[in-house]
């Protein structure tokens, strides 16, 4: 499968996702608890996913740095992020509070422009200001 139907994938199952989750929530859940539940799915997937891919050598030979990074995004991500996107979700509507969370791009392009030096060339420059612009009707 090629980077793009990857992209159109995760796309479709980060759409139906907090559809799901904001009627998991209902108005009872509290956001802590519904991302212990939601990790316990991640954790059936880890153990499946471990099984059947068997990463135990290249995780071995995994530098430390990238033990790290990678444990403090899925901590920011998976974690905190998430806890934040529950609280959003079980006071807003989802068809706000998604797209504003799912506006991520714009700090990342932002941020690999500023702190990675990545090139920010016409078309990224247009991207931002559209999901700026997105943003600003969204608001309320």
């Amino acid at each position: 499968m090629t980077a793009f139907l990857w992209a159109l994938l995760t796309a479709g199952i980060w759409g139906i996702v907090p559809l799901i989750e904001k009627v998991g929530l209902g108005n009872a859940v509290s956001p802590t608890v519904g991302v212990v539940v939601r990790s316990v799915g991640v954790l059936i997937g880890l153990v499946l996913v471990s099984l059947f891919t068997s990463p135990w050598a290249a995780l071995r030979t995994l530098p430390l740095s990238s033990y790290l990074l990678l444990a403090g995004g899925g901590l920011l991500a998976s974690f905190v992020g998430q806890w934040a996107f529950y609280h959003a979700l079980r006071s807003g509507v989802v068809s706000q509070v998604t797209p504003v969370a799912g506006a991520y791009p714009l700090i990342s392009a932002l941020l690999g422009w500023w702190l990675l030096r990545e090139p920010l060339n016409g078309s990224r420059v247009l991207g931002v200001l559209l999901i700026m612009s997105g943003l600003w009707f969204l608001r309320k």
